[in-house]
């Protein structure tokens, strides 16, 4: 147990150390979100970019990783947005509530996770579910929460729209470059892969900062709206990677150190992006601020105990 434990804590140290500095004002006002850019415009896009561009492609393909990755974090927005329709919420809303429940923490704390447990051998499936939580998954929560707030919208132009905007993302671009790279079969100039390694080194200790930095901000903290939305926090934490693992076991057929990889990215906790589509669409921010809050903390102990369950300590 201590070990298991001993590979997650230092996750949330970083994380912790962040809260301190946004609390004790070391780093001002608008340090969250100036690391938040950085990650998303440089270091996780530099990381993304050589871990495709370098990548051992037969090991990267594996299509029933990605089938049961995306498909879990789908459904289970899916169900939960259907079942917050049901409530009588708007499609913005009950997307975003859904998004929620099916938006892991992939790009932030994958790697470290994982690196920590599997070791670096498990980069290029980490690096596969960033991108697909960044495209797809985020990509059906945005077209629903677009076709909530603009119900007379045409599909096709609402689509083009949503596209094209995934395509303007550093995240979703820069891996479509490193794979363009690869096949292109051109080898890259050293100085190009000291340059991508610095910035992509960066990347997990400054997203793990800014999570903690968010968390001391006042809008992390907000007291209305009722008390902890703790069914959706744990829906998060337990339904997901329970989904994830009888998907991948026994409808892909994921075996092994990918099947671990899959339920362990699937249980992390509630991303940041969410909040980032709340405060966009003005909606839920308060309830989404105190998922990202609960479903972090708690994952402490979630992920402790599902890598012992999983043994893979």
């Amino acid at each position: 147990m201590l070990t298991a434990f001993l590979a997650v804590v230092p996750v949330f140290a970083v994380i912790g150390a962040g809260y301190a500095a946004g609390r004790f004002g070391w780093m001002g006002p608008t340090a969250s979100g100036e690391l938040n850019r950085f990650v998303i415009a440089l270091g996780l896009p530099a990381m993304l970019f050589l871990v495709m561009a370098e990548a051992d492609w037969a090991r990267l393909w594996q299509p029933g990783f990605v089938a049961a990755f995306v498909l879990g974090a789908c459904l289970m927005l899916l169900a939960v947005m259907a079942w917050r329709l049901r409530r009588g919420e708007g499609l913005t809303a009950a997307a975003l509530q859904g998004l929620n429940a099916g938006y892991a923490n992939v790009g932030y704390m994958g790697f470290s996770i994982c690196g920590a447990v599997f070791g670096p051998g498990s980069v290029a499936l980490v690096s596969v579910a960033t991108i697909l939580t960044a495209s797809v998954v985020l990509a059906v929560a945005l077209t629903l929460m677009e076709a909530g707030r603009q119900a007379e919208a045409h599909p096709l132009r609402l689509g083009l729209r949503v596209g094209a905007s995934l395509l303007r993302n550093p995240v979703v671009a820069a891996p479509l470059l490193g794979a363009a790279w690869a096949m292109a079969g051109i080898t890259m100039p050293e100085s190009l892969a000291s340059v991508a390694r610095m910035l992509g080194a960066a990347a997990s200790p400054c997203a793990l900062l800014a999570i903690g930095l968010f968390f001391a901000l006042p809008a992390a903290r907000m007291p209305e709206g009722g008390g902890l939305p703790i069914g959706i926090a744990l829906l998060k934490l337990l339904g997901q990677p329970l989904l994830a693992w009888l998907l991948g076991r026994y409808a892909f057929g994921v075996e092994g150190e990918a099947l671990g990889v899959l339920v362990l990215l699937s249980a992390l906790p509630t991303g940041t992006g969410a909040f980032m589509l709340a405060d966009r669409y003005r909606t839920n921010l308060a309830a989404t601020s105190r998922i990202i809050l609960l479903s972090t903390a708690a994952s402490v102990l979630t992920l402790t105990a599902l890598i012992m369950a999983l043994g893979l300590m």
